[in-house]
């Protein structure tokens, strides 16, 4: 099985290599992907309007493994478990995301959290 991850690199929306979500996913749809989604470079709170996107275009199961947060001066991720939680309830709500999970930042506190709020949901159904 193959999972293909992108990261959008800031508020314009695009990948490392310049391609919008629409193009991301059409780039690489004529591989039987197992999932397609985005981590890093965003917090969850910025990450969940691409992820929203790609859900709707997409046969594929789709993953997020957002920061948490962005780096404060000093590098460092300043959101905690509980605050992250609350946002990845919003991918869940939304049913934007078969896989969750954390990028930079996250510790294994967040994981857990992650993992109990997901218990609580469905996964999102395949387009």
């Amino acid at each position: 099985p193959i999972m293909v991850s992108g990261t959008i690199t800031d508020a314009s929306g695009r990948t490392l290599s310049g391609q919008t979500v629409e193009a991301f996913v059409a780039s690489l749809s004529h591989i039987p992907l197992l999932s397609i989604g985005f981590n890093c470079a965003l917090g969850a709170d910025l990450l969940l309007p691409y992820m929203k996107r790609l859900s709707n275009i997409t046969e594929f199961f789709t993953s997020a493994h957002p920061n948490a947060g962005l780096p404060n001066a000093f590098g460092e991720y300043d959101q905690t478990p509980e605050e992250m939680k609350l946002l990845i309830r919003e991918y869940l709500e939304s049913k934007c995301v078969n896989i969750i999970g954390g990028c930079c930042g996250t510790t294994p506190e967040h994981i857990k959290l992650i993992a109990e709020e997901a218990n609580n949901f469905s996964p999102r159904n395949i387009v």
